[in-house]
């Protein structure tokens, strides 16, 4: 008995090992099923034509973003904006396309994003353009990425592929563009809280978190911004 006393307290501690793990697991899943969910949606403005918006459309304060999905100061406040969409329930979030001429592939990744927004997914799509910036900002070809990325989210390929070859994707694009010209963007990423563009130095996630804490605080200029 003695001889397979190791191998008994061996096969015991394995057991109690894979236990502990997936109790571990089933406790992971569970908070992460509890945790709220952001509500993403697609309402109209005041003016009927249809923004990428996170939040309800009756919040207390807009944060504006004008972004290029190849600029790298877009990428690194991409999720710490939607960090802000999740923590502040009267806030909401709208994404406009304002792609660089610089950025070889950004017009492309905005097509991109439209397009899978046809299918019900531009904010997915919106989160992994900018978490795989790396990568296909240095593709010489982005479109097989941009498919297999359309595929990840469970998108129709085919239909995607010719939703971004459009001219309807195209001019939804160049009219966020313009909306952007009209009121003086010229870099990205531009942002506006209640119609308030934020400077520069402000840029930062502390920063933009502290001027959306402010804005909340201030009913009645909050009123008046979002009449």
């Amino acid at each position: 008995m003695r001889r397979y006393l190791p191998f008994i307290i061996v096969g015991i501690v394995a057991l109690l090992t894979a236990s502990g793990a997936t109790w571990l697991y089933r406790t992971k899943l569970a908070a992460a099923s509890a945790a709220p969910a952001v509500t993403r949606n697609r309402p109209s403005d005041p003016a009927g034509s249809e923004v990428h918006a996170l939040g309800p459309a009756d919040a207390t304060v807009t944060l504006e973003e004008y972004g290029d999905f190849q600029c790298p100061p877009c990428g690194a406040l991409s999720q710490p904006i939607n960090e802000l969409a999740r923590d502040f329930p009267r806030l909401r979030v709208v994404f406009k396309n304002f792609p660089l001429v610089m950025h070889q592939h950004a017009n492309e990744a905005a097509l991109a994003a439209e397009a899978a927004g046809l299918q019900g997914h531009f904010w997915q799509m919106h989160d992994l353009l900018y978490r795989e910036q790396s990568i296909w900002s240095k593709a010489a070809d982005t479109r097989p990425l941009f498919n297999a990325y359309a595929a990840m989210l469970k998108c129709n390929v085919d239909r995607f592929k010719k939703d971004m070859a459009s001219d309807a994707v195209s001019a939804r694009v160049k009219a966020d563009q313009k909306a952007g010209g009209k009121i003086g963007v010229t870099n990205t990423p531009t942002i506006f809280i209640n119609n308030t563009v934020l400077p520069a130095a402000s840029l930062n996630p502390a920063d933009l978190r502290a001027a959306v804490e402010a804005a909340l605080k201030t009913p009645s200029l909050n009123r008046a911004a979002n009449q």
